[in-house]
């Protein structure tokens, strides 16, 4: 086991990795902006280093600085989080090449998965369906010909994309030309890459998503699926566990391929391969997420594992201490994202939190790093806490985070509770009528 892991991020994630470790003994090193000089995690490592101001590529994305930090405190590993520099395969290159175990897959894997084109390719030669689409883009004509022979609706999506940046839906052929170089300039800011793909747009699909972990014997464990639909501008809001659409003969079938699938690629730690679900029950892949996700706490509720724990195990070398018939999937579990942000624009409302009481009582669980008088920067995601309610079913699960929302208290800064509010109390939600065009259609 390592002595000592260095975090490499900040918020409610370092928090979650920070707790994690203090469970395994292990000792903790956060690196810190400027900006975060007073916060929770930097309260809470055992030790902490200030690697730059406030902006991300001073700090966070700061590589030299943090290997700098990683080297100072002498650290076994670096827990990259997500967001920042979780799926940077130059950046698990460097830590490995430094002798500092990087948590997460190898280096190859994330440059594979990094490339969403190629990664289509390979998983649908391992069996996995996608979608009728192309690899990438050479020109405007073979964009025009594609676009015709798929079919529309397509969607134009960054080669490297994340976070629905970088993706523009075209409806239209006249529309095809400007939406195609408004991709890439987003593409190219985003990550430096501006090579975009196209794909069928499937209309109010499902997007449901599996975990997986593998360790270095190549023991492949699924967990199940998480229904992540209802999401603002392709980015998830509420995330539950399990889907109200996937049948227990589907669970079984999918989650044996991708399991396989990430097995027979050589891949190694927590990951999530993310699918569109027709209204007809079909399971089309988009794309793998090398790290841990913002919503894995709803998988640990209904399965009882402890994905951070078992992500630091397996980087440490030791063997999944489950197998795939050890899985067990108990009860619901539902997560809303509480964010500082206009609840009917999502513009952020940076600024500093005046009260936070979190919920509690039977069921709930809150992940944050938020407390009176923490500043919510511009510099960094919106994010205040992740409100967890798991119960013994679904109906359970919503009554209790009905509850939860209701008397969180959050001041000082705009949240999105009152959207959560919202969503649990509409008949759609209740009854599961999902889609990732729910928030339209409620909103109509």
């Amino acid at each position: 086991m390592f002595r000592k892991v260095l975090i490499a991020n900040r918020g409610e994630i370092a928090m979650r990795v920070i707790l994690a470790c203090k469970e395994l003994g292990v000792q903790t090193v956060v690196v810190y902006s400027e900006a975060d000089r007073l916060s929770l995690p930097v309260r809470m490592a055992d030790e902490a280093v200030c690697i730059g101001p406030a902006p991300n590529s001073e700090s966070y994305l700061n590589i030299p600085a943090i290997i700098s930090a990683a080297e100072v405190t002498n650290v076994d590993a670096i827990h990259p989080g997500y967001g920042f520099l979780a799926e940077n395969a130059n950046f698990a290159e460097i830590c490995i090449a430094c002798g500092i175990m990087f948590i997460g897959p190898p280096p190859k894997m994330i440059k594979l998965m990094g490339d969403k084109a190629l990664a289509r390719e390979v998983m649908q030669q391992r069996g996995l369906s996608v979608l009728p689409g192309t690899d990438r883009i050479n020109g405007s004509k073979h964009f025009e010909r594609l676009a015709e022979q798929i079919g529309y609706p397509v969607i134009i999506k960054a080669v490297a994309g994340g976070g629905g940046k970088g993706m523009r839906v075209v409806r239209d052929p006249g529309e095809l030309s400007r939406s195609v170089e408004l991709a890439q300039v987003e593409a190219g800011k985003a990550f430096v890459n501006p090579a975009v793909y196209v794909e069928k747009y499937l209309e109010h699909p499902r997007h449901i998503e599996f975990q997986v972990i593998v360790d270095r014997d190549g023991n492949a464990v699924h967990l199940g699926e998480r229904e992540c639909s209802i999401q603002r501008r392709h980015q998830k809001l509420l995330e539950e566990a399990p889907s109200v659409a996937v049948t227990a003969e589907q669970r079984a079938a999918l989650g044996e391929k991708v399991a396989l699938a990430v097995r027979d690629l050589g891949y190694e730690s927590v990951g999530t391969l993310e699918f569109l679900m027709d209204p007809q029950g079909h399971f089309y892949f988009m794309e793998m997420n090398t790290r841990i996700q913002v919503e894995h706490p709803v998988t640990e509720a209904v399965t009882g594992i402890d994905l951070v724990k078992e992500q630091i195990l397996v980087a440490a070398g030791e063997s999944l201490s489950f197998r795939q018939q050890d899985i067990e999937w108990r009860g619901h579990c539902i997560e809303c994202r509480i964010n500082a942000e206009c609840p009917d624009t999502f513009v952020p409302s940076p600024g500093t939190i005046t009260a936070f009481i979190p919920p509690g009582g039977p069921g709930i669980r809150v992940d944050t790093a938020a407390f009176a008088s923490l500043k919510i920067s511009q510099y960094y995601d919106s994010m205040i806490a992740k409100l967890i309610a798991y119960g013994p079913d679904r109906t359970v699960a919503i009554q209790r985070m009905r509850r939860a929302l209701d008397t969180m208290v959050v001041e000082g800064v705009k949240t999105t509770i009152p959207l959560h509010q919202k969503i649990l109390r509409h008949s759609d939600f209740t009854e599961g009528r999902l889609s990732t065009s729910f928030l339209e259609r409620i909103n109509a």
